[in-house]
């Protein structure tokens, strides 16, 4: 009897885990022959569940509309990578490590009794070695409902520069880029997208109503990464690359910008940075070839010339020989 029930609560995880499975495959899944799932089936439809069946080539299973609520369960690769999710949440967001542990240690239990051992040694196994994150959980709950719903938003801002202001918005979406948070929201005042890092923000004042619903000229991802990569650093370089642009996004990392087509064959790309140094590290990271177009200063690239000099010379110093510690 023990036996049958787990395997019922199982098919019932498996049922509301997918909108449809067909009979072979959630055989297969389960372990048993077809016959047993039927069998199953017609158990858990006496006990209330709307489990709806069909029959020939492409029939199956489908849990039915108002099925009775069933306590949470994981499969294998469920609990391990939530316990994985956790652990890079808490790495990212502050003020949620103790509810990310709490919420680990009630993994646990949510999870077949022959997965337990596993998803225990993945919590056991992670750890995060990054400083306390900046972003506040609070603040990015807030966001994240209102961008749900379109809310109407006035909040003080600091920019890159310093430079403090009050903004009206109507947000849009969260993106997160590694440890930053970003809102993406249509500004009110300047009738344009913006894009606003998260631990930025402060004194959130979300307005009675409800915002508008804006169709966006690309992916809120697209429009983060190209509002990063296009801050308004002091010190930016625009290049020429030879290829489409699909050929060129997939050789050009993230954080160095967005290529934009300028012909058929070429794309353009422009890179910048707080300092020559960065800049020219950001150069490094380019594996393909271009063509300088402009920089944004007469002497920016005798100063780029110089940071790479002074990291020549200290490579060709001696390096002392490297002591290993043993075990």
């Amino acid at each position: 009897m023990r036996h049958t029930a787990a395997r019922l609560l199982r098919l019932i995880a498996l049922l509301q885990a997918r909108r449809f499975w067909p009979g072979a495959e959630l055989a297969e899944r389960m372990g048993v022959d077809r016959r047993s799932i039927r069998r199953d089936v017609e158990r858990l439809r006496q006990l209330g569940y709307p489990i709806q069946s069909s029959s020939g080539t492409g029939g199956g299973y489908r849990m039915g509309a108002n099925a009775p609520a069933l306590p949470l369960l994981f499969e294998e690769e469920e609990a391990v990578t939530m316990a994985v999710a956790l652990r890079a949440a808490a790495a990212s967001v502050g003020g949620i490590e103790d509810t990310a542990e709490r919420l680990l240690g009630k993994l646990d239990p949510l999870v077949p009794t022959r997965l337990r051992r596993q998803s225990g040694q993945v919590h056991a196994a992670t750890a995060s070695l990054s400083d306390p994150p900046p972003t506040d959980a609070r603040l990015l709950g807030q966001l994240a409902q209102a961008c749900r719903g379109a809310g109407r938003l006035v909040f003080a801002y600091r920019s890159f520069a310093g430079h403090g202001s009050e903004r009206r918005v109507d947000a849009h979406h969260l993106v997160n880029d590694g440890r930053r948070w970003y809102l993406l929201a249509f500004d009110l005042d300047r009738a344009d997208w913006r894009t606003f890092r998260v631990d930025r923000i402060q004194g959130l004042r979300p307005q009675p109503g409800q915002g508008i619903r804006r169709p966006t000229p690309e992916s809120p991802e697209a429009m983060v990464r190209r509002a990063v990569s296009q801050s308004p650093f002091e010190h930016r370089l625009v290049v020429r690359l030879a290829g489409t642009l699909a050929q060129v996004r997939a050789s050009i990392p993230g954080w160095c910008g967005v290529p934009e087509p300028e012909s058929a064959s070429h794309c353009l790309l422009t890179l910048s940075a707080d300092s020559p140094a960065l800049l020219a590290s950001l150069m490094l990271t380019l594996e393909v070839d271009f063509d300088l177009v402009r920089a944004s200063s007469p002497t920016l690239l005798a100063q780029m010339r110089a940071s790479l000099d002074t990291l020549q010379a200290r490579l060709g110093r001696d390096l002392q020989p490297e002591t290993h510690a043993s075990g």
